[in-house]
């Protein structure tokens, strides 16, 4: 991929609200905010921490990249809507889920996932800390080396015509999560089921929701599987479905 001279290098970074700034969005200031967490036996100094530790992050993470390029910062709740660019080098201000939630909207982006809180969040997609951002940029511009690894989506087409990607899993069911009626039919065979829904999980997904659905299922049909490593490989060209 051609990449632009470093200066002229468009970085987006892509942020999200934390859980002290979702509260107050929905409760509108932190003493309704402190009343609502201790009142049900929370501790709202861990939510002001968490806080304050993403914003020195981000406001860090911002400092080092206006040396590297131009520097565009998104909401993830602006994602569906944002035209990134096709040279754009995209860095993702975790948790995990959040990268995953990123990758839906990209086409061969240079994607830098950096761990605003190591002591917080183990970080499986974070691989890049603050005092190696620098060096994240450079692997992407490819002025280091740097490996690679492929990543399969899951695509789900509706009845409409409009498509939905998934990066971990993709949940088919009701909004409820309800117990419904519904038939399978794979590979030429039908069967009648009664559960909340499928889940279609991939290869980055695999380590998540499907592990546990295996371990817990397991844990009850076979004991001796349950510690089994259910993961299999992100760029795997299949798809596992769990009811």
């Amino acid at each position: 991929m051609k990449t632009q001279p470093l200066k002229e290098q468009r970085i987006v970074v892509i942020v999200r609200k934390t859980r002290l700034e979702e509260l107050l969005y929905k409760y509108n200031t932190v003493a309704q905010s402190k009343f609502y967490i201790e009142h049900l036996g929370g501790d709202f100094s861990d939510y002001e921490a968490e806080h304050a530790q993403y914003h020195r992050s981000v406001t860090g993470a911002i400092t080092i990249l206006e040396r590297l390029g131009r520097v565009h910062t998104v909401d993830r709740s602006f994602l569906p809507n944002y035209i990134f660019g096709k040279e754009d080098i995209v860095v993702v201000i975790g948790q995990d889920g959040l990268v995953a939630n990123t990758l839906k909207y990209l086409d061969g982006h240079r994607v830098i996932g950096l761990n605003p809180d190591p002591a917080r969040w183990e970080g499986v997609l974070l691989p890049y800390q603050l005092q190696r951002l620098e060096e994240g940029v450079q692997k992407a511009l490819g002025m280091m080396s740097c490996p690679l690894r492929y990543v399969t989506l899951a695509k789900a087409t509706l009845n409409t015509g409009e498509s939905l990607y998934g990066v971990n899993d993709i949940f088919i069911g009701p909004k409820t999560h309800q117990s419904l009626r519904y038939i399978i039919n794979h590979n030429g065979v039908s069967e009648n089921q009664s559960s909340s829904g499928i889940i279609i999980s991939t290869g980055l997904g695999s380590t998540g929701w499907f592990t546990s659905l295996m371990v817990g299922a397991n844990g009850i049909a076979n004991p001796d599987a349950a510690q089994k490593n259910w993961a299999f490989p992100w760029d795997s060209d299949y798809l596992y479905f769990t009811v």
